[in-house]
């Protein structure tokens, strides 16, 4: 069984990932993937250091992912650029962790861009982690330090949160209190695991 676990930047994935780790899921975490890939020595980390030149590199010669970010939200042809870049390795290491899951997992894949990157005929169940804009705005400008147009912008870069409530299996709301959360995710979960 193949759970994915999508939404829009800030609505809150990773908690509900969480919930689900902690109810028995092995959680793929396709963020995790993505920044490993371009660490220095990772499969896409020579494309994208020749692509974006010394700009983006630290002392060290690893990539700034910060000065990264900002280059490419606000360039679509270079955010697709870095995109054909780390999506196929994101999706190669995706496929390598479930073939190493045991029969009779439950796995979950955790991707803020798993429609728009076309993981969806990958996974048995679409979950979507939804919350207001304004939310959304004052989640990552106090989790990522960016400011609200950097954050607008991030968010105009995914398919909007009514288009993936739309694909959903199911949706979890996560505009209330962390318990109420947590409340709506294990209940989708004994919907799911217990079908």
């Amino acid at each position: 069984m193949i759970i994915g676990l999508t939404g829009g930047f800030g609505t809150g994935k990773s908690y509900v990932a969480g919930i689900f780790k902690g109810l028995g899921a092995k959680v793929i975490d396709a963020d995790r993937l993505a920044h490993d890939s371009i660490k220095k020595g990772g499969p896409a980390y020579r494309k994208v250091a020749a692509l974006f030149g010394p700009s983006v590199l630290t002392a060290g010669r690893e990539i700034n992912k910060t000065k990264l970010g900002r280059i490419v939200f606000d360039d679509n042809d270079l955010l697709k650029r870095l995109d054909d870049i780390v999506h196929p390795e994101v999706i190669r290491q995706i496929k390598k962790k479930i073939r190493q899951t045991a029969r009779g997992d439950v796995v979950v894949i955790d991707a803020p861009l798993l429609i728009e990157a076309g993981l969806v005929g990958m996974v048995d169940i679409l979950v979507v982690v939804t919350c207001p804009k304004n939310k959304q705005i004052q989640r990552c400008t106090r989790k990522f330090g960016l400011d609200k147009e950097e954050v607008l912008q991030r968010i105009r870069n995914q398919i909007p949160l009514k288009k993936k409530i739309k694909m959903a299996d199911h949706v979890v709301d996560n505009n209330g209190p962390k318990a109420e959360t947590r409340e709506i995710a294990k209940k989708i979960w004994r919907q799911i695991v217990w079908r």
